[in-house]
C-alpha cells in the first residue's frame, strides 16, 4: 500500500489503489503524498489519486512510525526545489538516518539532519548519478532511490548496491513499478540497477492505472502461525507468486511439520505434533516475532538466523522477545546473529508489554492462545500500526479477546 502511494505521486495522471490497507502507516503515506501535491479521495471503497508530480503543498510531511515511509519518502521530497521539512514519532526519531546525510549531497541534495536522526530539512532537486550505496542497514533505502532516479528519467546512470539485505522487498518494489509503467532500471543481480535509457510508460497520463494492493503476508503470518498453534485456520486471498518476502512463513511452518493445505479457497493451517527448526529469517526479519512463536509451541530447539537484523526497529526486537517470551515461559538464547528457541509445545499466561511495537504485540496475543492462563498485553494498541483490525480477527476466530482503554486481554 505504501508503495503504491508513492508510485502514485511520482507517476503523472491518475491511480486507482483497491483493496488499500488503512493501518497507521498507510494513513501516514496517504498523508504524506496529499502534502507533497497528490489529490486523493475514497470512493467505493478504492482510493482514487490525481497527481502532476511531486510539488509540495506543504513545508513538512510526518512519516509517524513508519520506516519504510521515512526511507522511501525522503528521496521523492528530493524532487523538489522547496525547502521541506521531514519528521515522524515515536521510534522513528531514534532511528538512524546517517544513509541520507551521506548520500543525498552527493546527488545535489541539501540535507539538515539532527545528528543523523529526525527531524530533517531537505531542499533539491536530486540529480541521479552514478553512486555506490550500503544495503546492509536496510532495502528500504534503495527503493526510495530506485523511485527517484525512475521519476527524475535517470539515463545512463546506476546505483551499485553493497551487501543488500531483503532483495525480496526490492523485488517488490520493482514489481510495483512496472504495474505503474515507471521506467524500469536493469536488475544485475541485486548488485547495480542500471537506468539505460528513458522509458516510456505503458500507461499515458490520460489512463489511469488502477492497482490492487496484495493480501498482506506479514499481518497473515500471525494468523497462520495461529492455526498451528490453535487451530484450524483458513486464510484468504494470499499470493504465493507475491514478490513479499513473508510469504517465506510457509516454508516455515512445513520445516516445523505443521499440518498445512494449500488449496484455490486458501490456506489451512492446523496443529500437530511439531518439532524444532532450522530457519533464515535474514531476507525476511518481520518474521521473527511469529516465528518465535512457532518455535515455542514446537518440541525442541530451533534456530533462527538473521538477528543482526532487528536492532532498528519499533523496539529493539530480539531483546524484546527474549525479554517477554521469558515471563511466558519461553527461554530464548541470542548468539550474534542466531537466536535459538527452546521449545517446550507449553506457554504460560503473564503480563507482557508490546514495547511500543505492533509485531510483539501479535506475537504476545498468538503465543496467548493457547497459554495456560490470561495473558494480559500492555500498550497493545501498537497493532495500529500495521494491522489495525488484528483482534477483531481474532474474536472472529473465537479467540477470547477484552479490549480495555490502555491494555489487552486474551
Amino acid at each position: 500500500m505504501q508503495r503504491a502511494c508513492a508510485a502514485a505521486i511520482i507517476r503523472k495522471g491518475q491511480t486507482i489503489i483497491a483493496n488499500p490497507g488503512h493501518s497507521n502507516d498507510d494513513k501516514a503515506a496517504l498523508d504524506i503524498i496529499k502534502r507533497l501535491g497528490a489529490k486523493t479521495i475514497f470512493e467505493n471503497g478504492v482510493w482514487k489519486v490525481e497527481s502532476g508530480g511531486v510539488e509540495p503543498v506543504e513545508h513538512e510531511i510526518n512519516c509517524g512510525e513508519s520506516g519504510l515511509s521515512i526511507r522511501m519518502f525522503t528521496p521523492l521530497v528530493a524532487l523538489s526545489d522547496k525547502e521541506i521539512t521531514i519528521n515522524g514519532s515515536g521510534s522513528l526519531l531514534t532511528r538512524p538516518m546517517d544513509f541520507f546525510d551521506e548520500i543525498l549531497p552527493q546527488l545535489g541534495v541539501k540535507v539538515k539532519s539532527n545528528n543523523g536522526k529526525l527531524p530533517m530539512i531537505i531542499q533539491g532537486p536530486l540529480q541521479p548519478k552514478n553512486i555506490e550505496v550500503d544495503g546492509s542497514l536496510s532495502s528500504q533505502f534503495l527503493t526510495g532511490l530506485l523511485m527517484a532516479y525512475a521519476a527524475a528519467g535517470a539515463k545512463d546512470i546506476s546505483i551499485k548496491v553493497n551487501n543488500l539485505k531483503s532483495k525480496p522487498y526490492i523485488s517488490l518494489t520493482l514489481d510495483v513499478m512496472k504495474q505503474f509503467g515507471l521506467q524500469l532500471p536493469e536488475n544485475r543481480d541485486f548488485k547495480e540497477f542500471v537506468f539505460s535509457t528513458v522509458l516510456s510508460s505503458e500507461h499515458s497520463a490520460t489512463q489511469p492505472v488502477s492497482y490492487t494492493v496484495e493480501g498482506d503476508w506479514s499481518g497473515a503470518s500471525f494468523l497462520l502461525v495461529a492455526g498451528a498453534v490453535a487451530g484450524p485456520i483458513t486464510v484468504k486471498s494470499l499470493d504465493l507468486t507475491s514478490a513479499q518476502a513473508d510469504k517465506a512463513i510457509i516454508d516455515a511452518l512445513m520445516a516445523a511439520n505443521t499440518g498445512i493445505a494449500i488449496d484455490a479457497k486458501g490456506i489451512t493451517v492446523h496443529p500437530g505434533e511439531m518439532n524444532g527448526f532450522y530457519f533464515d529469517a535474514t531476507d525476511c526479519p518481520d518474521l521473527f516475532p511469529p516465528l518465535v512463536v512457532l518455535a515455542a509451541y514446537c518440541n525442541g530447539k530451533t534456530t533462527i538466523k538473521g538477528v543482526n537484523r532487528l536492532t532498528y526497529k519499533e523496539s529493539n526486537r530480539a531483546l524484546t522477545l527474549q525479554d517477554e517470551f521469558d515471563k511466558m515461559g519461553v527461554y530464548i538464547e541470542l548468539n550474534d546473529d542466531i537466536m535459538i528457541v527452546h521449545g517446550t509445545g507449553k506457554v504460560k499466561g503473564a503480563d507482557v508489554h508490546s514495547n511500543h511495537d505492533h509485531r510483539i504485540a501479535m506475537a504476545c496475543s498468538v503465543a496467548a492462545l493457547k497459554a495456560n492462563s490470561e495473558t494480559i498485553i500492555e500498550e497493545a494498541q501498537a497493532i495500529k500500526k500495521s494491522y489495525p483490525d488484528f483482534y477483531e480477527d481474532l474474536k472472529k476466530l473465537g479467540a477470547d479477546v477484552s479490549l480495555p482503554f490502555t491494555h489487552f486481554n486474551l
